[in-house]
């Protein structure tokens, strides 16, 4: 079996990447360090193809204040974030034999507000909205795809935001690396499609339930679904 783990040299990636050797697979890790761009269309046609595929690669602004954001920061964070995904499960689309599956790593910020980095949250919350939304054309294929969406992590990534010192006075609870990568396991051999896994400390990591949106209360068209 093989599987593939962008940004796989460090924090959440290399611990997927070492709960599936465990597991036997070969892995192949697609990071920036080793010259991987995910931003890049053309790398991808490069990829190899696998059995299971961790959509993993991140970054963040660091930015809180919109006013001050560079177009340098913006356009970086939706390359990696956004396209990074979206370019990876389009090869994946394309190569990925049926029974594959595709975990693509979000966050707890794809779910909820983040005022500290509005422009991560953007792209996390634009993650989970994709892979809930292509989830059934992959399912056609007979190919999974899910998301994580984990809290706070102790990775590299959070002395980023600044806030280690903060969540160490606080006494708040961080995730470990290692507990991602089980929760990414745990979504990519569920068998479901289309879900956004929450993880946080001290809780079993399960799909989160969406609540339902609102239909047209119009005589003859109640719970109408739009054909789409």
């Amino acid at each position: 079996m093989k599987a593939l783990v962008t940004g796989g040299a460090s924090g959440i990636g290399a611990a997927i990447v070492a709960r599936l050797e465990r597991k036997g697979f070969e892995v192949t890790s697609l990071d920036l360090a080793s010259g991987f761009d995910v931003r890049d269309p053309e790398a991808w046609t490069r990829a190899p193809r696998v059995d299971l595929a961790f959509l993993n690669a991140g970054v963040i602004t660091g930015e809180s204040d919109i006013a001050t954001l560079t177009d340098e920061q913006y356009r970086r964070i939706l390359g990696v974030n956004v396209d990074g995904v979206v370019f990876g499960t389009r090869a994946l689309a394309r190569t990925m034999q049926p029974g594959g599956s595709i975990v693509a790593t979000a966050s707890l910020a794809g779910l909820t507000a983040v005022p500290s980095d509005p422009i991560y949250a953007l792209t996390k919350h634009a993650v989970v909205g994709f892979v809930r939304s292509v989830a059934p054309q992959l399912e056609h294929r007979k190919i999974t795809i899910n998301a994580v969406c984990p809290g706070f992590v102790e990775t590299p990534m959070l002395d980023g935001t600044g806030g280690r010192e903060a969540f160490e006075a606080a006494g708040f609870p961080l995730l470990q690396a290692d507990e991602v990568a089980e929760a990414a396991w745990r979504a990519a051999t569920s068998g479901n499609t289309g879900e956004a896994w929450f993880v946080q400390p001290g809780r079993a990591p399960e799909p989160f339930r969406f609540g339902r949106v609102p239909g047209p209360r119009v005589e003859g068209a109640e719970g109408m679904l739009p054909p789409l």
